[in-house]
């Protein structure tokens, strides 16, 4: 996500539970170094020397290529006997690690897994702070979407898109607005919050609940008003979220697909065509808004990357096209609602050009139409 000078709400400095006390690593060189030089990812693949991605792109840094025995010293230090043997067992695992760099405690979300019979390693750096919608340069109508009291709003995008980074900036917003009973179930943790109105349980799959289904089955007898339930992968997960969202919770969510439009496809791809029926009903009168995100380099100083949105509102015309599998129709819908608050991928890239944050070659190139989007920056077209 963009990240500026000027940030507001910091993240705790209390470990999370199950975090075991220990001296400094070897490897935590190696996520100092990813630390210092701003980067947001580390790989470390045996055969070559670790590399981190600054700003979107790879760069080795200087270091001897890793072998064999050099990877598993560096790895298997982080490890607990737990996620020793889920790595056995399953031939990866993920986990969130913590590193002290000039006195500063600095999260990372790990994932370990084996490729042709070797250990391997990429570690994405979670940011210290929590910014706001500002900071982070969302649409102000993402407001709108913290403030409901039911049903469920999902964001969409592919891995690295941000999601995690704008979800935890809307838990925040009504961290501080609201006086309300926040629940996390995460795989691992990222963003540890620090209460300011609300009441906030996060619990961390596998170190303090043994799986997914179990933590769901426990929120519901834990009174939230919102549950944020991580990654829709499979059809119990968007059951379980759809139930909770139809019971009087709001549930916020993350789902790989490409855009607003294309997340209706995506969650009916999990189930069955005979259940799709059902399905389309529970999502047209239970969704609220689906937000989808990319990230595209920015030239502002100071700012890493900026999130290019596309936001739809679950209006009476969106819920018509769920229901009627018009769903081809939703995309000219968003484009024709940006006065109630909606965005297509266009819209977002010509105000990001405004504000003087990407550029337009750059803009051009990942628009999903070129044509449109240049029309857009001659006052041509409805935005």
């Amino acid at each position: 996500m963009a990240t500026t000078e000027t940030h507001t709400e910091e993240t705790s400095a209390t470990p999370t539970r199950g975090m075991r006390k220990r001296g400094r690593l070897e490897i935590d060189r190696l996520f100092e170094a990813l630390v210092r030089l701003q980067g947001s990812d580390l790989h470390m693949k045996v055969g070559q020397p670790p590399i981190i991605r600054v700003k979107g792109s790879l760069q080795p840094l200087k270091h001897d290529r890793l072998d064999d025995e050099m990877m598993q010293r560096l790895l298997f230090a982080m490890l607990d006997d737990r996620q020793k043997g889920i790595l056995d067992r399953d031939g990866g695992c993920d986990f969130a690690y913590t590193c002290v760099v000039d006195d500063i405690r600095w999260r990372f979300r790990v994932n370990l897994l084996y490729q042709q019979g070797s250990l391997g390693m990429v570690a994405r750096r979670v940011n210290n702070t929590i910014p706001d919608f500002k900071g982070l340069f969302l649409p102000e109508s993402i407001e709108r979407m913290c403030v409901l009291d039911q049903g469920m709003v999902l964001l969409a995008g592919v891995t690295g898109s941000g999601k995690s980074t704008t979800i935890g900036s809307m838990l925040n917003y009504i961290n501080r607005n609201y006086r309300k009973h926040i629940l996390t179930l995460e795989d691992p943790i990222e963003f540890v919050f620090t209460e300011d109105k609300c009441l906030i349980n996060q619990r961390e799959i596998g170190a303090d609940v043994k799986n997914f289904e179990i933590g769901m089955k426990h929120a519901v007898r834990e009174d939230p008003d919102i549950i944020l339930v991580g990654e829709m992968r499979d059809v119990e997960t968007f059951k379980t979220a759809i139930h909770a969202a139809e019971t009087g919770h709001l549930v916020f969510g993350t789902i790989h697909a490409a855009s607003a439009a294309s997340t209706i496809g995506r969650i009916l791809d999990l189930f069955p065509q005979e259940e799709h029926p059902s399905i389309r009903s529970a999502i047209a009168f239970n969704m609220k808004g689906i937000i989808a995100q990319k990230l595209l380099k920015s030239i502002r100083p100071g700012v890493s990357r900026v999130p290019i949105c596309e936001v739809l509102f679950f209006d009476v015309l969106v819920r018509k096209y769920v229901l009627e599998e018009q769903d081809h129709l939703i995309a000219d819908h968003i484009k024709k609602s940006f006065r109630d608050g909606m965005q297509d991928f266009t819209a977002s890239l010509k105000s990001l050009i405004d504000q003087g944050l990407i550029d337009r070659n750059d803009a051009l190139e990942i628009a999903p139409t070129r044509e449109a989007l240049m029309m857009a920056l001659k006052g041509i077209g409805v935005l």
